[in-house]
């Protein structure tokens, strides 16, 4: 059996435990804890250290789900978390320009982990009536024309899903070159 891991990760609130919670397998793992500075207007409780779901494509192939921190202050757990990584998301919450920046910091500090690593974009929340377009986080990122950047609703597991796959079939073409 093959298992592939992936980080999904990006800037505080940006959903990314939504996004392993809709579509793992087995019970998150979850190391969510109750917000004790200024940022518990926005929610009540944030990653420490990592979330994990798993899920099983098929009798030979199973994908690792690692979710990151997104505050700053845990990011020491980021590379930890991309050691043997074979792809990763960077989740944008596409409705708080005001993470935008975190977003491409976050973008280029995973690049540079992987240099050759795949990823995609995912533009959470497009189901808000405020929602940046993806081709607008593109240009609003700076985002290169031959990265991936999906519209995503991280509780819509179907949307999810779309994601995971696009992802999946990224890092297959490339073991597929070697």
């Amino acid at each position: 059996m093959q298992t592939v891991k992936m980080v999904v990760t990006g800037p505080f609130s940006a959903g990314k435990t939504e996004f392993i919670k809709i579509i793992s397998e087995i019970d998150v793992v979850s190391t969510e804890r109750r917000i004790t500075d200024e940022t518990q207007r926005v929610k009540k409780e944030t990653t420490v250290a990592m979330d994990f779901g798993r899920i099983t494509v098929d009798e030979d192939l199973v994908l690792y789900l690692f979710g990151t921190p997104g505050q700053k202050r845990f990011d020491f757990m980021w590379e930890i978390l991309s050691e043997g990584m074979l792809g990763f998301i960077v989740l944008i919450d596409s409705v708080r320009p005001e993470t935008f920046r975190e977003a491409r910091r976050i973008l280029d500090v995973f690049s540079g982990y992987g240099a050759t690593t795949p990823y995609i974009v995912a533009a959470n929340k497009q189901d808000l009536p405020d929602a940046w377009l993806p081709e607008d986080l593109r240009i609003a990122l700076k985002i290169d024309r031959n990265v991936k950047v999906l519209p995503c609703v991280a509780t819509d597991k179907e949307s999810v899903k779309t994601v995971l796959l696009e992802l999946l079939y990224y890092i297959l073409e490339g073991t597929e070159e070697e």
